[in-house]
């Protein structure tokens, strides 16, 4: 079977210690140094953990504002009316609107990255659901609420969504950009693995961390001893 990966991806695996856990700090260190590509890499993290995902009081889903964002402003459309709408226009949404802007997502005619919208305007835009997936605004993740002018600041200052995977025990999740300080890369990784580690299903047994990994958008996956991730990153 052929390598999938390119001869600069092997030579840069190959200076890797792939048996090796890493502590944050070096491992950081590594993937910064190992994206070379002519763009801003993304930095990822990549994590396993002890949850059964077919069981659903086992699902690990929730939200958390990254010290210091991902590097990415994203695009934010509101779907709502009066006030809310308003607030969301205020606080810097891309795009603010109804039946309208629903029109609009339905004929691919807008380019958003997050939609928005009040519980009122839940009942319209349900028959999007197949169309936007996991982009549909959910409580759980904390894009659907009255006060639209806070969730569209959060969204666009970095919060994220981390879930597992529907049919996997893992977590994939960006952590920013490889220009970004080792130290904002340490800080970012640990308060989504401290989320993680609080977002914890009671019913989990066993090691509850069990794999994480970083990785640039064209390097190789550097793996983390979880232990030497504290909050703060140090």
């Amino acid at each position: 079977m052929a390598n999938k990966h390119g001869k600069r991806y092997r030579a840069l695996a190959e200076k890797l210690d792939s048996q090796r856990f890493y502590g944050l700090p070096e491992a950081v260190e590594i993937v910064k140094s190992t994206a070379s590509a002519k763009f801003d890499e993304t930095v990822d993290v990549t994590v396993i953990l002890g949850i059964d995902p077919k069981k659903g009081d086992q699902q690990v889903r929730g939200t958390i504002t990254l010290p210091h964002g991902t590097g990415k402003t994203p695009r934010v459309i509101a779907v709502a009316k009066g006030e809310a709408a308003t607030a969301a226009e205020q606080a810097g949404a891309d795009a603010v609107g109804a039946e309208d802007l629903i029109a609009q997502i339905e004929s691919d005619s807008i380019q958003f990255d997050v939609v928005v919208a009040t519980p009122d305007m839940m009942r319209l835009l349900s028959r999007l659901g197949k169309k936007l997936g996991p982009r549909m605004p959910n409580a759980k993740s904390g894009t659907v609420g009255p006060d639209l002018g806070r969730i569209v600041a959060d969204r666009k200052r970095g919060q994220i969504e981390y879930r597992n995977e529907p049919k996997a025990a893992v977590v994939h999740s960006v952590i920013g950009k490889a220009s970004f300080e080792p130290t904002a890369l340490q800080e970012n990784c640990a308060a989504l693995v401290d989320a993680l580690r609080r977002a914890k299903p009671s019913a989990s047994r066993g090691t509850y961390l069990r794999g994480i990994t970083l990785s640039s958008t064209m390097g190789p996956g550097v793996k983390v001893d979880p232990a030497t991730i504290k909050a703060g990153g140090i």
